[in-house]
């Protein structure tokens, strides 16, 4: 088959498995959008989980890059912004798949920066068009190693947290998500086969901000992970 490619094909996205050396094959990035109150309100959106539903966007595997990188500032932006999240591996397939059993398809659990070239993303919502160039680019999906849920059991809880050159700019709690991760794994799965491999980062809470050439960005969430990313000069 290798002799009929044209071109080489690209290889299979991996990342880190915190105390291995095995690795994770990443199938699909899912991102939850709006899902803390806060972080809607200083969009200037507000969510109402008795008449909305979870949406979603995603990016290319390709974009994953591994926590303590040192990436480029992206082109055709000039406001650059992090977003702390939660991510949640996926290590078995599930389809239409309750509530109540959400959590048995969970491999395990990283920290993530979702980074995005926030002008791009505005200037695609006021519209009406795909948010694709201010969310899908490349180097814009951090994720640290990834902890199996045989070691942290359920996360439902705890302190999510991103500072920029040692200053905190996002503080907050996985319990203020407004659908929890058992929520949108249900959810989720009534428009796609879930497969091992999938990650779902599950919302950034309020604090996003902008960074430039030279900064360092350093984050954690509570018996999960931390990250480190710098913006080079």
């Amino acid at each position: 088959m290798s002799d009929k490619l044209i071109f080489p094909a690209k290889p299979q996205t991996l990342t880190a498995i915190a105390g291995t050396d095995a690795l994770f094959p990443v199938h699909r990035i899912f991102c939850v959008g709006r899902n803390y109150h806060a972080h809607a309100a200083e969009m200037g959106t507000s969510v109402d989980k008795t008449t909305q539903e979870p949406f979603y966007f995603t990016k290319h595997p390709s974009a994953l890059i591994p926590a303590g990188a040192e990436i480029s500032y992206p082109p055709q932006t000039g406001n650059y912004h992090y977003e702390m999240e939660f991510v949640v591996a996926i290590g078995k397939e599930g389809f239409e798949v309750a509530e109540a059993d959400a959590e048995d398809l969970i491999f395990g659990y990283a920290a993530g920066l979702d980074m995005t070239r926030r002008d791009l993303q505005l200037k695609a919502r006021e519209t009406g068009r795909p948010w694709d160039l201010g969310k899908d680019f490349e180097e814009s999906a951090v994720i640290s190693p990834i902890v199996p849920k045989t070691q942290t059991g359920i996360v439902d809880s705890g302190a999510i947290e991103l500072a920029v050159n040692g200053e905190t700019r996002q503080k907050s709690e996985l319990t203020k998500l407004i659908w929890n991760v058992r929520e949108i794994i249900a959810h989720l799965s009534k428009f796609y086969h879930l497969q091992p491999g999938d990650l779902i980062y599950t919302g950034t809470p309020e604090g996003v901000g902008a960074v430039v050439a030279g900064d360092r960005i350093t984050g954690f969430v509570e018996g999960v992970g931390e990250l480190t990313l710098s913006i080079a000069k």
